[in-house]
């Protein structure tokens, strides 16, 4: 999807001019071996398959072609997230595609050999090039910082010039590798991570934008009934005025691949032909309000046998957090899992009541969602999550409904651990831990998503009379912005721990007895390690936080350590090998009191102030336990290095490609590696390779003074 309409809007502001990064970033021609590990992929990291062979096996032809043609859409508008990562994440796809094009893996590392490159230094080439297919860009999905090739730069340098696809096109191979290379290898502190304005690098604004043009063009969005889902905004000089300019993803102008796969012809029903149409026209002409129609055809299409959403989903990555990045899913029912979550849904009206807040913050009518389990066939965008709960559209949400959606096969390979990579627990939970990770999992999973009035009611809180409430045409991303998407995560994830307390939802689950016991603990277990792992995403030199998620499970830690009696114990230790560790307890006999309390209690606050629109007191809060500090019983900032001293990089996988032959459709498979994964990119694109490069070039030539 590529931007082509624009607002322009004028305001009578002093022009901010410029700032060329040129002239002050420092790139070495080689590593410095004191760069920190966060910022390259290790040879080793995991690289796990997504298997849907025999869901997509038991599928008829019909539902095939349809599953591959939304496959295919969903390939082609991720390449959007390109474009939304960083300004030379685009060129780095290009150059790493022309170069395995002409040559597999197995073939480059014969030249790599003579070019003096170790077999050590070749794997970290095919990890980095495996990394940005996986995460889209040169940044993590996961924690948003840089990650940048584990080689010297002029040994990259030398492959790439003795590469095939150099010998056939040097000149145009030259300028790929002129216009990317700098960037490519640069950790000055303002390229170390995404961010806004001096806190990081971001495509979603212009270089000279600052948080204040971020919220005085929210507040335009907002007046014209706007959604800036599917906008990036850039701001220029024009006659000493600053002007802004909101664009659009859009194919109007330009040639897109993503609407002519949206072929009706092999829908199984009105309500799939009707959201194709509407997806068609918002990818056509930008239009979020299409989207928001065929989203309302999606949720109507229950239960389908092959599972879909793709547009402007997640606000994640967004500095200011309304800003949705592109992804696409396709996926196959898993019917056994499936029919758990419907119990679990079909139980919501009994199990609502037991949140703790008053029920004049409940809906009147509660919405049931379609809960399905899926096996992913595709899915296309920065990462890959364990589950979904869709459309984030809230007016769709609190009148239509939604869909939970849980990855099966994400979940399968995501949560398979070893036992010697589990830190910071006592040897006694790691057993357990693994016996009961993924169970408790499906338990916890997205059970925070319901629908709540926002009605003027009481404050639970204060026994007054609400006095804030949203207004026209504001939504919780405008509202809430940056904290949004990590303090909505936090109330879901809360929801989880108190609701998994019921013996009813783990018996749904087929847990019983002990084992119901054990899956509990797990679970709040495992909450605590997150919460202690998410330190890892933490930025101490801007004091921000990278990921969502993770700064919600850290928030909820330090609730759960605030509450004291012995609940979680947090201890710093000293490793086996002598190395700063550090120690997590969880007394299970407190979970049903002290830690049910403890959560009751912040979970209700949480809910008050997101359903009352209270921005001031729920930043307020949710700031005052994301604080990063070495001043409490605990010393976060010195934990934070013990945990980067023992990080563990996330998995990356393959997934497998569809291909039409004659009248059927094939899926090829490819080997659970960093080449298997690069050959799935190589061979996805193959058809208008040269053509789809062409247009990614010249989108980034065209905005690249926006960056300076």
């Amino acid at each position: 999807c590529i931007p082509a309409l624009s607002y322009l809007i004028t305001t009578c502001c002093t022009s901010a001019s410029y700032v060329s990064l040129s002239s002050h970033l420092h790139f070495p021609s080689s590593l410095n071996s004191m760069v920190d590990s966060q910022y390259y992929l290790p040879n080793e990291i995991g690289v796990a398959s997504l298997d849907c062979s025999e869901a997509f096996r038991l599928l008829s032809p019909q539902e095939k072609m349809y599953a591959h043609y939304l496959s295919r859409a969903a390939w082609y508008g991720g390449l959007a997230v390109l474009l939304q990562t960083s300004p030379e994440s685009a060129d780095i796809f290009v150059l790493l595609q022309r170069i395995f094009r002409k040559q597999t893996p197995a073939q480059l590392e014969q030249v790599a050999t003579t070019t003096g490159i170790s077999s050590e230094e070749y794997q970290a080439f095919l990890v980095y090039a495996a990394g940005l297919y996986a995460n889209m860009g040169n940044y993590k999905s996961f924690g948003d910082t840089k990650f940048i090739p584990n080689l010297p730069k002029d040994k990259l340098k030398a492959l790439v010039k003795a590469s095939q696809a150099f010998q056939d096109q040097p000149t145009e191979m030259e300028a790929l590798w002129d216009s990317c290379s700098c960037l490519l290898y640069s950790l000055e502190d303002r390229q170390k991570q995404l961010g806004l304005g001096d806190k990081g690098i971001t495509t979603y604004f212009s270089g000279n934008c600052s948080l204040e043009d971020a919220e005085m063009a929210q507040k335009f969005l907002d007046s014209k009934k706007l959604s800036a889902y599917n906008t990036r905004l850039f701001k220029r000089d024009n006659g000493g005025k600053a002007c802004y300019e909101v664009r659009l993803a859009s194919a109007v102008s330009c040639n897109s691949s993503v609407s002519k796969y949206f072929t009706q012809a092999y829908a199984a029903n009105e309500n799939q032909r009707k959201m194709l149409e509407e997806y068609s026209r918002s990818f056509t002409f930008g239009s979020v309000d299409a989207h928001k129609e065929g989203s309302r055809y999606w949720i109507k299409d229950k239960g389908p046998i092959v599972e879909s959403y793709i547009g402007f989903i997640e606000s994640y990555r967004d500095p200011f957090g309304s800003r949705g990045e592109f992804e696409g899913f396709i996926a196959v029912v898993n019917k056994a899992m499936s029919e758990r979550f419907a119990k679990l849904v079909s139980s919501a009206e009994v199990l609502l009541p037991e949140l703790p807040w008053p029920r004049e913050f409940e809906k009147d009518t509660f919405l049931k969602p379609d809960f399905t389990s899926l096996d992913v066939l595709t899915f296309a965008g920065s990462g890959i999550p364990a589950g979904i709960n869709i459309p984030n559209y809230d007016d769709i949400r609190q009148s239509e409904g939604f869909k939970n959606v849980s990855l099966g096969n994400v979940l399968a390979v995501a949560y398979a651990t070893q036992k010697d990579k589990l830190t910071f627990l006592q040897e006694e939970d790691k057993d357990l831990f693994i016996k009961w990770k993924g169970p408790s999992f499906e338990v916890q999973d997205d059970m925070g998503k319901f629908n709540f009035d926002q009605s003027k009611v009481t404050n639970p809180e204060t026994g007054e009379p609400v006095s804030s409430w949203y207004r026209g045409s504001e939504t919780w991303d405008s509202k809430f912005s940056t904290i949004a998407s990590s303090y909505e995560e936090c109330r879901a994830e809360c929801v989880g721990l108190y609701l998994c307390l019921i013996k009813q939802v783990l018996s749904i689950f087929g847990h019983e007895g002990q084992d119901a016991e054990d899956v509990v603990y797990v679970n709040w277990l495992s909450m605590v390690r997150a919460g202690l792992l998410g330190l890892e995403f933490y930025t101490a030199e801007s004091k921000s936080w990278r990921q969502a998620h993770m700064q919600a499970r850290f928030v909820i830690l330090r609730v759960l350590l605030e509450a004291g009696e012995g609940l979680v114990g947090l201890e710093e230790v000293t490793g086996q090998d002598g190395k700063p560790d550090a120690r997590i307890t969880l007394d299970r006999s407190k979970i049903h009191t002290v830690g049910k309390n403890a959560i009751h209690r912040f979970l209700c606050k949480l809910q008050v102030l997101k359903a009352t629109a209270d921005v001031e007191g729920g930043r307020a809060l949710y700031d005052l336990y994301s604080t990063v500090d070495d001043g409490s019983a605990h010393n976060f900032v010195r934990l934070r290095e013990t945990v980067l001293l023992r990080k563990e990089a996330r998995k990356m996988f393959v997934q497998a490609n569809t291909r039409v032959s004659g009248d059927s459709v094939e899926l090829v498979d490819y080997e659970s590696s960093a080449a298997g994964l690069i050959r799935s990119f190589t061979e996805r694109f193959q058809d208008d390779a040269e053509q789809l490069e062409a247009d990614l070039l010249e989108l980034c030539k065209r905005d690249a003074p926006c960056w300076c």
